[in-house]
Formats: C-alpha cells, structure tokens, sequence
C-alpha cells in the first residue's frame, strides 16, 4: 500500500517528463509514490486521473492534499518546498538562464530530438524520413544554442546542478538511443562533456527505466 504521507507522482517511468520530475524528487532527497499511468493505454488514461491533470497528460503531482500538474510548476515547487540543495540559482540572471533552458527543451529539444528523431527511427513503420532530417535539424540548432548558454564548469548553470540540467538529461538520454543522435551529440563537445557527467549521476541512473 502507498505511504500517502510522501508526495504521490503519477505518470509512468517511459515518460521523459515524468524522469525529469523524479530527477528532482532525487536530487532533493524526497521519498515518493510513483502511481503508474499510462496515457497511451487503450481507451487513454483512468477517469479518475482527469481530475489531476484535465488535459490527460503525465506527470501529475500531489502533496499533502495540494495539487499539481505540468512538469515545470512540480519540479519548481519541489525545490522550494522541500530541504535539501537548491537547484534554482539565488542570481536573478542565472535563474534566468536556467528558465530559458528549460524554455528551450519545451518549446524546441523534446519534439525534435524525442518524437521527429528518436521515436520516428526506432517506431515509424516505416521511419519518415523527411521527418527525421527536419528533427536532426532542429536538434542541431538546440544543442548549439545550449553549448553557447553553457556557463564554466560540470553543469549548464556552471557550478550548480540545476533544473535546466534535469529538464534536459531525459532528453538527451532518449535522442542517443538512435545512431543519429550519438552522432550528433558528438559535434557539440561541450554538451557532450556535459553528458558524460550527468549521465552518471545517481538522480539519472536511479530513473533509468527498467528492460
């Protein structure tokens, strides 16, 4: 039986989004519920599971009675409501690098690299090639623009692990899963420096999913 005393995420451990936030529930040192959903099932997600995320999507997030769902608000209210690293910067201007990182994966890194890339080469049936080339493309561009944001140091932020690293290892982590994208990552050597780190950090080994 789950310990409803700890924070309950549901969502299902294929699901990048769902990584990210439990990254951070690792980075923080939080116990949690992981209640499996599945949004691809037939017949989509329980009923029951619209009355925490209304658009059928995963994670959502609950605590002590409170509510959340959309990866960005969870992994920030995570930070801020439980002891242990800070994994936002004090600098207001890092915090805002930081955001635009995250912005970034949203809005440009998890379509190209996860959906037109990687899902596309290893699901398509047959893979749709043109789809695939305007993805590398795409992913080009995100991992150049994110080595040019990239501060000194191990991590995105510099010295600190930070959000934008945990928004954006899930990621990275399903885009090498095609040759293409191995390929790629070697181009950029400061993101592929980066990930040699992250990659072995117990936050990300510790959510690799299951064979």
């Amino acid at each position: 039986m789950a310990d409803r005393s700890k924070p309950i995420l549901y969502g299902a451990d294929y699901s990048v989004y769902v990584r990210i936030a439990r990254m951070t529930l690792e980075e923080k040192g939080v116990g949690y519920n992981l209640v499996p959903v599945d949004v691809f099932a037939e017949g989509g997600p329980p009923d029951w599971y619209l009355e925490r995320h209304p658009f059928a999507r995963i994670p959502a997030f609950e605590h002590d009675g409170f509510r959340l769902f959309e990866t960005g608000a969870i992994t920030r209210y995570v930070d801020e409501a439980f002891q242990g690293p800070s994994l936002q910067p004090a600098d207001a201007r890092r915090r805002a690098v930081m955001n635009q990182i995250i912005g970034l994966v949203d809005a440009y890194a998890y379509r190209a690299m996860v959906w037109d890339v990687a899902v596309e080469r290893l699901e398509g049936n047959p893979p749709d090639e043109k789809r695939i080339v305007a993805g590398l493309g795409v992913a080009r561009t995100t991992l150049t623009v994110l080595s040019d944001l990239k501060m000194p140091g191990d991590w995105l932020l510099g010295d600190m692990v930070s959000l934008a690293d945990l928004h954006l290892a899930p990621v990275i982590g399903y885009f090498l899963n095609v040759e293409e994208g191995r390929d790629l990552l070697a181009t950029v050597p400061a993101i592929a420096q980066w990930w040699d780190t992250v990659s072995i950090r117990s936050s990300f080994v510790g959510t690799t999913r299951a064979s």
